[in-house]
């Protein structure tokens, strides 16, 4: 359990078009085996602490004739942000790939500084 330190909680999310591969023949969509597509996502305010994220989902368009096997996890989450990495394998065509996402932390108010 992530337990917060103040009562100033902060919540974001957004949600972003992650590749869009089958427009420009890229890896997700030409390639096969393993592949995976990172992409960094910035708060519009940094947290406190480390948030909790979470990432899912909001569009996938896969080719309907290969098995479809997709992955999504978040990444290198730190107060400034995180990265959203997506992963598929074997013969799975990804032709495009949205996200949505929610972080979760520790607020910063407005009268507290960073000296150092």
């Amino acid at each position: 359990m992530k337990r917060f330190r103040n009562h100033m909680l902060g919540v974001e999310q957004g949600d972003l078009l992650l590749f869009s591969d089958f427009e420009d023949d890229g890896p997700m969509w030409s390639g096969s085996g393993d592949r995976e597509h990172r992409t960094s996502v910035a708060f519009s305010e940094t947290f406190r602490s480390e948030p909790a994220v979470t990432a899912w989902f909001t569009l996938w368009d896969i080719a309907n004739n290969d098995t479809a096997r997709l992955d999504i996890v978040v990444e290198n989450v730190t107060k400034a942000g995180f990265d959203i990495v997506v992963k598929t394998w074997g013969d799975t065509k990804v032709a495009r790939a949205r996200a949505g996402w929610q972080a979760i932390g520790e607020a910063r108010h407005a009268d507290e500084w960073d000296l150092y």
